[in-house]
């Protein structure tokens, strides 16, 4: 595989240079006074921040834009050998890597690197790390798969030997990284468009576990039915955090706010070291925070530095995202788009104050929504009311196997007050028409589904 010598800036270009990551690495890049350059589809804020900062982006993938003057094509895992650019890169022999390598190369620059995995929770339990890593004045460079209002998006360029980024388990691409640091939230069935089942992704997260550096320390969740398996065979140094209290990190009398911020009693190696209080709600953010405390603990950030860094932290945007108000109706937008995110986010919705609970779902692509249908139903039920969007394709194509009215059939078949809209400018009008009072609106999936909640604001 080709290699990078970051002490001589070359010409990098990237396929898909606006998405989430590719952006945040491309900024990486430029501050290491790299040229880049770029394509995507279509212009956003994020290529246009790319931009302003010096690279050079153009809308549209077309084979003209791979020059002679480029040594090396960073492409995503959504980008196919019939891109235009991918192929004529190939034809031109100019050396080629995916984002996940370019990002594990960056990482090895770092004497220090934190790796955050797991099927949910990365973007959330990456930001606390940010809040307490800024509070301890570590000087982190961080890539989070979301945008985080303390570093003004999702990159954040320091200058220490700390480095701080999501894993992702999709491809397999968190297996190009060699952390010192890997923390491991939680292990399920997901992406099964790439993995065969349970035990290919269980492998897959053992191998991610065993890269972790000799001298580091794995922080992984206790409370996993595979904690066990991942470790198995393992010689790096281990710590284990979740609600039961046989884990190294636990939490105790676990309670909620009038607005359904979490706090408890942390336990650490059975010792009480005392409150912790969160912005942030769900039990699932009480997991979350212990696996930030037992890293940030592990680097030697003092405890209280770690509360107050903690108690900064008052969510990222799209999960449990506070949007505005209809009259008294509360409008806020989740990213889950798992069986699993979608109970976590429903149950902390309880703790929040409101009349009744209505939840615009988007279906995230047709094999999720195919191998968790059952799953999806039964999480929604926890909703009094549910509305169903089309699914969102993504990167999949319709195949006609399955659909949101599947869904909807379920959820009917179960008592559920539930409807299904195939526009969003009926599902405007059905919530205008039904939704009142001191409702609470939430609009859930990895889509667009944002738009709905957003575009009804506007139009108040």
């Amino acid at each position: 595989m080709y290699t990078i010598d970051f002490q001589k800036p070359i010409h990098v270009h990237f396929i898909g240079i606006g998405g989430i990551s590719m952006s945040g690495l491309a900024e990486i890049l430029l501050n290491r006074h790299f040229t880049v350059t770029g394509s995507d589809m279509q212009a956003s804020d994020m290529t246009k921040h790319l931009e302003e900062t010096g690279a050079k982006v153009v809308i549209g993938q077309k084979a003209k834009n791979i020059t002679d003057d480029i040594d090396l094509v960073v492409y995503t895992a959504a980008i196919h050998e019939s891109n235009e650019e991918f192929a004529a890169a190939k034809n031109k022999g100019i050396p080629m890597m995916t984002r996940a390598a370019l990002l594990g190369q960056i990482m090895a620059n770092f004497a220090k690197s934190i790796a955050v995995a797991g099927t949910h929770g990365k973007t959330t339990t990456t930001s606390m790390l940010t809040h307490i890593l800024l509070q301890a004045d570590t000087d982190p460079t961080v890539s989070v798969g979301g945008m985080l209002d303390r570093i003004g998006g999702n990159i954040r360029v320091g200058h220490s030997d700390l480095f701080l980024t999501e894993a992702c388990e999709y491809t397999n691409s968190f297996l190009e990284f060699y952390p010192l640091y890997s923390i491991i939230l939680n292990v399920e069935e997901d992406h099964m468009d790439f993995f065969k089942d349970i035990e290919d992704i269980k492998n897959s997260f053992h191998k991610f576990a065993s890269q972790t550096a000799k001298d580091g320390l794995i922080i992984i969740n206790g409370d996993m039915d595979h904690t066990d398996f991942i470790l198995n065979g393992l010689s790096q140094k281990h710590v284990t955090f979740g609600l039961n209290p046989d884990n190294d990190y636990t939490a105790a009398d676990i309670t909620f706010d009038k607005e359904g911020n979490a706090s408890y009693n942390l336990i650490a190696h059975g010792q009480e070291k005392g409150r912790i209080a969160l912005k942030v709600k769900g039990r699932h953010n009480v997991m979350n925070s212990l696996a930030a405390i037992a890293c940030t603990e592990a680097i030697g950030l003092p405890f209280d530095t770690i509360r107050k860094g903690l108690l900064s932290f008052g969510g990222t945007h799209r999960r449990f995202e506070y949007k505005g108000s209809l009259g008294d109706v509360t409008v806020i937008d989740d990213y889950a788009h798992h069986p699993t995110e979608i109970r976590a986010t429903l149950s902390a919705a309880k703790d929040y104050p409101h009349d009744e609970l209505w939840v615009i779902f988007q279906p995230h692509t047709y094999t999720r929504t195919k191998a968790f249908l059952p799953e999806f139903a039964k999480a929604l039920e926890q909703a009094d009311h549910v509305i169903l969007a089309d699914i969102y394709a993504a990167r999949e194509v319709d195949t006609g196997e399955v659909s949101s009215r599947d869904v909807m059939k379920l959820l009917q078949e179960d008592g559920q007050d539930v409807h299904y809209f195939p526009s969003f400018e009926e599902i405007k009008d059905f919530v205008k028409a039904h939704v009142k009072g001191h409702d609470l609106l939430i609009t859930m999936g990895a889509g667009n589904v944002v738009e709905i909640g957003e575009e009804l604001l506007a139009e108040k």
